[in-house]
C-alpha cells in the first residue's frame, strides 16, 4: 500500500516537473529582456524548488531505495539548475549567458524515465 501511494505521489511530481520543463525554456528566453516574464519565471523556479525539496522528504518504501537515490540525484541537479537561474537574475532580468544551461532539463528527462520504474513497483 505504501508503495502504491508512493508511486502515485511520484507520478504527480514527475508530471509537475515535465510541465515545468516544457514551460521554462520559453520563459527563460523572454526573461532576458522582459522584467514581468522574469518575475513570473522566478516564481515558477521558486515553486518547483519547493516541490522538489518536499518530494525529497517523502518516506520511500524499502523496495524503492535504489530508485529513491536516483530521483534524489536528479532532483539535486535540477535544484542546482534552479539556483543557477535564480542567482543569475539581476534587476529583474536573467543573464543571457545562462540561457544555454540545459543540464536542469536533461535531469528532468531522467526523472521522467525513473518514474516508469516506480510505476512498475506500484503494480
Amino acid at each position: 500500500n505504501n508503495t502504491l501511494t508512493y508511486a502515485h505521489e511520484a507520478t504527480d511530481y514527475v508530471n509537475e516537473a515535465i510541465t515545468f520543463a516544457d514551460e521554462v525554456p520559453s520563459l527563460v528566453e523572454q526573461a532576458v529582456s522582459n522584467q514581468q516574464v522574469a518575475k513570473k519565471m522566478e516564481t515558477k523556479l521558486e515553486e518547483m524548488k519547493k516541490d522538489i525539496e518536499e518530494f525529497n522528504e517523502l518516506q520511500w518504501p524499502d523496495m524503492a531505495a535504489d530508485l529513491y537515490q536516483q530521483m534524489v540525484e536528479q532532483n539535486n541537479k535540477v535544484l542546482d539548475g534552479i539556483d543557477l537561474y535564480l542567482n543569475n537574475m539581476e534587476d529583474g532580468k536573467l543573464d543571457p549567458a545562462i540561457v544555454e544551461n540545459t543540464e536542469m532539463f536533461k535531469s528532468i528527462q531522467e526523472i521522467a524515465g525513473i518514474i516508469d520504474q516506480i510505476k512498475q513497483l506500484g503494480q
